[in-house]
């Protein structure tokens, strides 16, 4: 009786959608079928078979519907490709999207969440590009599962990047292997909650770039996300989840943002008139850029002119000054001989335009005002520095960052970026 109700609402369903102008939605006895193309409700977005340059495999996809260069924002299949056009995507009797040949004999891919039988499942595109696993039809503001929170390689407006507490699932963009294989590749961007939470682009294991941590306007490593960005961004952190979400404010743009197999975090917007996608930003693209280019407590100056970027901060001098001369950084710095830390008259010295230090081995107080941070770290012979955690709200109200253990991949930028407050003795308070 209830697989009757199913097939019965299923096919409902199906007249409904029958006679709409953009078919949007997979049902029980509507799959997608290779050479099928789903397309959403405001026709911005497609769903399909389609296979990238140079190749014959075959991939469930998503791209832009009225963009002329074909551009895929997200894949089902990356690492099992269909080798032939008998591709069918469909929802199965436990309720799941499942990506599988005519003969059923191997699933490619599966959303793998529902095991109720006997309900009412469909499965449509959004117009925001997020493919959506209803399970019922009483509510369908709720999903059983979403692409949104399995990105491939870009982020689309609205996307939650970060990490949902409830279900432990960190939300991570990686790159393809190569323009014809969008396969997960080498590098990945993903957020960290080591400290305050950061934003990190890694090749394999390694880090080779950091976003920074959250200021309240942007992350402190992109000085150019300020107030009057192309987006409004909001940043949660809560008992539920920690991430941020960029909501387009021009609602005709089309923008995203992508990690290439090159490396490179890029934000692009289609620009209509030359039809083609124009680089908005990207990182990295410097020097400074690169993770902890001048090595413990090294900071990092790309507009030094005709002379090595990489600087100490106030207080320390470098680790191996032959290897400083020789523009090698990497050994960074260390006290300055002869320093009498944690005496009488310690200080701070301020560097304006900062991106600040690797937060991992720092300590957040929200409660804290920036002079209170500072009386706190000035009592504490292991704090090093100290800054505001969210310029956003002044220095009476923005929270408190302070630093222990190695200070590493701080640089400064021509506009933008912070203060940051650097722990120093007499001496060198004197000078």
């Amino acid at each position: 009786m209830h697989q009757e109700r199913a097939i019965l609402v299923s096919v409902l369903i199906f007249l409904i959608f029958r006679f709409c102008t953009c078919i949007d939605t997979i049902t029980l006895t509507r799959p997608l079928k290779d050479g099928d193309i789903l397309v959403s409700n405001g026709e911005t977005f497609a769903l399909g078979f389609f296979n990238p340059a140079n190749s014959s495999n075959r991939y469930v996809g998503i791209w832009y519907n009225k963009v002329s260069e074909h551009t895929v924002v997200w894949v089902a299949n990356r690492d099992r490709p269909i080798t032939n056009s008998s591709g069918i995507q469909s929802i199965d009797e436990t309720g799941n999207l499942v990506l599988h040949e005519k003969d059923q004999s191997f699933v490619f891919w599966s959303t793998n969440v529902s095991r109720v039988v006997n309900d009412v499942f469909s499965a449509q595109l959004l117009n925001s590009g997020n493919l959506v696993l209803f399970q019922g039809l009483v509510n369908k503001e709720v999903y059983s599962w979403q692409s949104f929170d399995h990105p491939s390689n870009t982020l689309l407006p609205g996307m939650k990047f970060g990490l949902d507490r409830k279900t432990g699932l960190n939300k991570v963009v990686t790159s393809w292997k190569s323009s014809g294989d969008p396969g997960v590749g080498d590098y990945s961007y993903k957020m960290e909650f080591v400290g305050p939470t950061q934003l990190f682009l890694y090749k394999g294991m390694t880090r080779i770039w950091r976003m920074g941590s959250w200021t309240g306007h942007g992350w402190s490593g992109v000085p150019a996300m300020t107030q009057n960005f192309i987006f409004n961004v909001t940043y949660i952190n809560n008992n539920d989840e920690v991430a941020v979400v960029y909501l387009i404010r021009n609602s005709s743009i089309l923008s995203r943002l992508t990690v290439n197999e090159s490396g490179t975090v890029e934000r692009l917007t289609w620009h209509g008139p030359d039809q083609r996608w124009i680089g908005f930003w990207s990182a990295p693209k410097e020097q400074c850029d690169a993770y902890n280019h001048c090595g413990p407590f090294g900071f990092c100056d790309p507009n030094k002119s005709g002379t090595f970027e990489c600087d100490c901060l106030p207080g320390y001098e470098p680790q191996s000054p032959q290897d400083w001369y020789l523009r090698d950084g990497s050994k960074g710095c260390k006290r300055k001989v002869g320093t009498q830390m944690c005496e009488v008259g310690d200080g701070f010295v301020e560097l304006v335009r900062a991106k600040v230090p690797d937060t991992s081995t720092a300590r957040v107080n929200m409660s804290l005002g920036l002079e209170a941070c500072k009386e706190m770290c000035l009592r504490n012979c292991t704090c090093l520095g100290y800054a505001s955690a969210d310029i956003s709200k002044g220095a009476a109200e923005g929270g408190c960052i302070t630093w222990y253990g190695n200070m590493i991949d701080a640089r400064t930028f021509p506009d933008g970026g912070q203060s940051f407050y650097i722990r120093v003795d007499a001496t060198e308070l004197g000078t």
